[in-house]
């Protein structure tokens, strides 16, 4: 059986994700890879887009969520290839977190997982829940 939290315990949580990804001078980047996903804050593969939060990246935890401000796109994608995983770091580059990308049940969902080179890439909502069972 799995854990379950009380809810102010699960948006402290959240909470310091959004601590996280806003530590720095400015906003928080979204950077989408192809390619096997590495440990934890490991060495990245191959970076094929990155987007920038808004900042604050996060509004504050409520009901166990955060929910991204609006997030600028990539106007001209580094690469083409297959988004697999993506990472998210504050302004100074630091390592917040690592997620899956897909097409649907992932941490990140995207339309299609196809990028082209010098294409636009965006994310029209980007939303963690610290859930329980």
């Amino acid at each position: 059986m799995a854990l379950a939290y009380a809810t102010t315990l699960r948006n402290a949580r959240l909470d310091a994700i959004n601590t996280a990804a806003n530590a720095g001078a400015g906003a928080a980047l979204l950077r989408i890879y192809d390619g096997t996903r590495p440990a934890t804050g490991g060495t990245a593969t191959t970076l094929l887009a990155e987007l920038t939060f808004s900042d604050p990246a996060f509004g504050a935890a409520g009901s166990g969520i955060i929910t991204a401000a609006a997030i600028t796109q990539d106007a001209s994608a580094n690469a083409t290839g297959t988004a697999t995983w993506f990472r998210v770091v504050d302004s100074s580059a630091t390592f917040v977190m690592d997620g899956n990308v897909g097409t649907s049940g992932s941490d990140l969902n995207m339309t299609t997982t196809s990028i082209v080179a010098t294409q636009p890439v965006s994310c029209s909502s980007f939303v963690i829940t610290e859930g329980n069972p």
